[in-house]
């Protein structure tokens, strides 16, 4: 039985990465900090070289798909220091910890590493980042870290293990079930409930309706942790195998859009809620990309499944709402 280790497996990603590996016959193992619950989800302090060390060690893992970060845009711009310490510095110690002892590990990113200036997308894994904040700068940076100190534990061919200990997978904004603050698509869902409290005489909620986002539901990104694993993990030669790989959904909509799709499956009016085309740097101080639409021709032609569960389909399902 071959062993998986989830960083931040307590959050939105984390959680489902855990449980496909757990359905799929692995021994899974998270790794959380405040809201560790062993033995599932064992503590972990992630900016800890030597906790890190000594979880691997006990964990042993073949594999470890490292989900835990900032995410957060408006967060990573307020403390930039804090966001590179976690995004950028943990994640290159991870790498060399796990490339040393012959271990798997697929870091994830984000679809912030692009411009999304209008007209450049589709991006392929080759095309030129271009980060628009801080945030996906230092996810940007954690990617070359991670690669970089990978790299030079292979050079040394120290384990003798794969040859290609460490994959990025990059992806889009997520969605599924969780607590509406952990996904910006789930937060609209919460929106639209507020609005129905208001009255005439209050301010409307207002919705961005110019950036093009992918929602992608963190069930599908975990199975495609799961397929990716197995098949670096395969005996063979992985010369030939990319180190950078993307995944998205074809869903293509605004927040706006998506706050009409919500509305429609729950019967509901928008009167208090109105759409807006923001400035470029939004109050928070974050410049946010208009279109970082993620080519995944990279896990097509490593015959990885790239389909996903329609977004209408999923949050009928998940709100038990099945109006026609």
């Amino acid at each position: 039985m071959k062993t998986a280790l989830i960083t931040g497996a307590s959050g939105l990603l984390g959680r489902k990465v855990l449980e496909a590996f757990n359905r799929d016959g692995w021994q899974a193992v998270g790794t959380g900090l405040t809201r560790a619950n062993p033995p599932a989800i064992v503590k972990l302090d992630i900016l800890s070289k030597g906790d890190v060390e000594r979880v691997l060690d006990e964990v042993k893992p073949d594999v470890v798909v490292h989900c835990a970060a900032n995410r957060f845009p408006d967060s990573c711009t307020s403390d930039p220091d804090a966001a590179r310490a976690l995004n950028v510095t943990a994640s290159s110690d991870l790498a060399t910890a796990t490339s040393s002892r012959g271990i798997f590990l697929i870091y994830i990113s984000t679809d912030y590493v692009f411009s999304g200036a209008p007209g450049e997308a589709p991006y392929k894994p080759t095309s030129k980042p271009d980060p628009p904040n801080v945030y996906g700068q230092t996810k940007l940076d954690g990617e070359k870290a991670v690669l970089e100190a990978t790299n030079k534990i292979t050079a040394k061919d120290t384990h003798g293990g794969i040859t290609v200990p460490s994959v990025v997978l990059r992806v889009p904004i997520l969605y599924g079930s969780c607590e509406p603050s952990e996904s910006a698509v789930n937060i609209l869902m919460k929106q639209i409930w507020s609005s129905q409290e208001l009255s005439p005489t209050d301010p409307k909620i207002k919705v961005d309706d110019y950036a093009q986002r992918f929602p992608t539901n963190t069930q599908d990104v975990a199975r495609v942790c799961l397929d990716v694993s197995k098949l670096y993990l395969e005996p063979g030669d992985k010369m030939d195998l990319p180190n950078i790989l993307q995944f998205s959904s074809e869903d293509k909509m605004t927040k706006w859009e998506i706050v009409q799709e919500f509305a429609d499956i729950l019967g509901l009016p928008l009167e208090n809620m109105e759409s807006f085309k923001p400035n470029e740097e939004q109050q928070d101080g974050v410049k946010r990309p208009y279109d970082c639409h993620l080519d995944t021709g990279a896990l097509k032609e490593l015959g990885i499944d790239v389909g996903t569960v329609g977004f209408r389909t999923w949050w009928r399902r998940e709100l038990g709402a099945f109006r026609h």
